[in-house]
């Protein structure tokens, strides 16, 4: 009996076999056995390779986790800047590597803290930060060119980096010293978070702005993650996350390029952001699959010559979306095996979500938990000792290389519309991903999909847990500290700082030397979102049938 033969037979329902969707979440079929037969004609060298070379399906470093461990990278933010600050350096004496920063809902549209539109909402997602000595207060004894930070901003990314560099020079720090990674994907924004404040054009301009500074003068900065967590959160399958969000980097790339940065010269510090969901083998595959997709485009598609342009490093997060209000304990089980699933697939860095995040923001406890997971997987398992260790499986290979096709036959649709942008204004992205959560939905709804502890196996009586509150006098402390900064300073100095990225925004002039000149003298978040509104215009959201 050849291989074929016995998959078929294997393949043959009997009477044992359980009910159950024999699909990945992404509606990928799966069989009973996989066999040589499902990789017919497989050619070793072009689809794996040797890890940190072409096409880096295996992984983007020849030693992966020999040599270093990814970066356990909690994400953090709450309150006030000293709030969050103390919680970074508690992370950091737990033994977190690198930090990641929340910033509450005004600073990410775009609003300080005394605006009218952020009542309600200061410090309670994140941490409040409306000015140059808010970030001095958040990153106060923490050293610069030590530790890498995170930022998770998007429609202000731009003002968060030049505050941050601005901190960075009033410690002393040379910004050749300065590494993190600022989120700053603006095309996922009117995909999947909505979060904006101009239209894609001047968005992307102002992403492109960052990528050419911080390639000539923050060298080890990454100035944009380009991110699948928010598609698939929205609700995207994981066939989607992989396609749009290389989309979204195509886009980035091409918008260079078009400015006429040398591809080699900006390349190797974009960097990528995943969601880890349940579905454990697809998780795995998808990251495989990204890496050698990204591969290609860039050596065949933009002329790469460096390795380092060619490689994909990506930054996970173990999916929000799959956590649960009931039963919370249960979400610690899962945020293992997610993690567990982005260390298999070869993530650069990683935060585990808290197990009361569908109720508050984390608690001290339940962060130390989370981090302890990333731990236990590292020094207990010996899952990091070699690389790829589920290379090579009939299963997994064929997934790879089925998630590869389906996420390609999406990129070439985008090609044919005219490219991301062009897909975004006819809202064909935000169309399959609605589509995608609907149909997932009614699956949950159905009992189609377990849900432990929310469609089966439920309890009708559980004990409250205890999770975070924001007291609400942070507000009216920040609310004070803004206005009364705003009081004291140098008011002309702003207004003509303020003049200056005005007139940098509509001459085309790269916009991070002024920022960083505005927000040293003082020049806020808010005021400074109030010029791109002004001189962008505002961004309005097509209608999605």
């Amino acid at each position: 009996m050849d291989d074929s033969e016995k998959s078929e037979r294997a393949g043959m329902k009997g009477s044992s076999e359980r009910p159950a969707p024999y699909e990945t979440l992404s509606g990928l079929p799966v069989k009973p056995l996989y066999t040589p037969a499902d990789l017919p004609g497989f050619d070793y060298e072009a689809k794996l390779g040797v890890p940190g070379e072409y096409p880096f399906t295996r992984g983007v470093y020849p030693t992966m986790y020999r040599g270093r461990l990814w970066t356990m990278r909690m994400f953090a933010g709450f309150g006030r800047p000293e709030d969050t600050n103390a919680r970074f350096k508690y992370l950091l004496e737990q033994g977190q590597t690198g930090l990641s920063t929340a910033f509450d809902m005004p600073a990410l549209m775009g609003y300080d803290a005394d605006h009218p539109r952020a009542r309600g909402e200061v410090g309670k997602e994140g941490v409040a930060v409306s000015t140059l000595a808010d970030m001095e207060r958040l990153f106060e004894g923490i050293p610069l060119g030590e530790v890498t930070t995170s930022m998770t901003i998007n429609c202000t990314a731009s003002v968060a980096l030049a505050m941050y560099l601005a901190v960075a020079d009033r410690q002393g720090v040379s910004w050749d010293k300065v590494g993190g990674t600022m989120q700053n994907d603006m095309l996922k924004e009117f995909i999947a978070q909505k979060e904006w404040i101009c239209p894609p054009e001047p968005a992307v301009r102002i992403v492109v702005d960052m990528i050419e500074f911080t390639a000539k003068h923050v060298p080890k900065f990454n100035p944009v993650s380009i991110s699948g967590y928010h598609i698939r959160e929205a609700g995207s399958t994981a066939v989607q996350e992989l396609a749009f969000t290389l989309a979204d980097g195509i886009g980035y790339v091409q918008a260079a390029v078009n400015r006429g940065l040398d591809v080699d010269a900006f390349a190797p510090r974009l960097s990528f952001f995943f969601d880890i969901h349940s579905d454990f083998f697809e998780e795995i595959a998808k990251l495989r699959a990204a890496r050698r997709i990204w591969a290609t485009v860039m050596r065949e598609r933009f002329g790469a010559r460096r390795p380092e342009s060619m490689r994909l490093r990506t930054h996970t997060q173990t999916a929000g979306v799959s956590a649960t209000a009931q039963q919370p304990l249960n979400n610690i089980a899962r945020v293992a095996l997610q993690a567990l699933a982005a260390v298999l697939g070869g993530a650069q860095s990683l935060h585990t979500n808290s197990y009361d995040e569908t109720w508050a923001l984390p608690t001290e406890e339940a962060v130390t938990v989370a981090l302890r997971t990333q731990q236990i997987i590292a020094e207990e398992t010996g899952v990091p000792l070699t690389i790829d260790p589920l290379g090579g499986s009939y299963y997994l290979e064929t997934l790879t290389d089925r998630m590869e096709e389906a996420a390609w036959a999406y990129i070439r649709k985008i090609d044919e519309l005219g490219g991301i942008v062009r897909a975004i204004d006819l809202g064909y992205p935000q169309r399959e991903i609605a589509d995608a959560a609907y149909r997932y939905q009614l699956m949950e709804d159905r009992g189609d999909r377990t849900v432990v502890g929310v469609n089966k196996y439920v309890m009708a009586e559980e004990k409250p847990i205890n999770y975070l509150r924001i007291d609400e006098t942070v507000e009216l402390e920040q609310i004070d500290k803004v206005k009364r900064l705003k009081a004291s300073r140098d008011q002309s100095k702003v207004e003509r700082r303020l003049k200056q990225v005005a007139e940098a925004c509509r001459n085309g002039q790269n916009l991070m030397p002024v920022l960083i000149d505005a927000v040293k003298d003082n020049a806020s978040l808010g005021e400074i979102s109030d010029v791109y509104r002004q001189a962008f215009g505002l961004y309005r959201e097509p209608i999605i049938y």
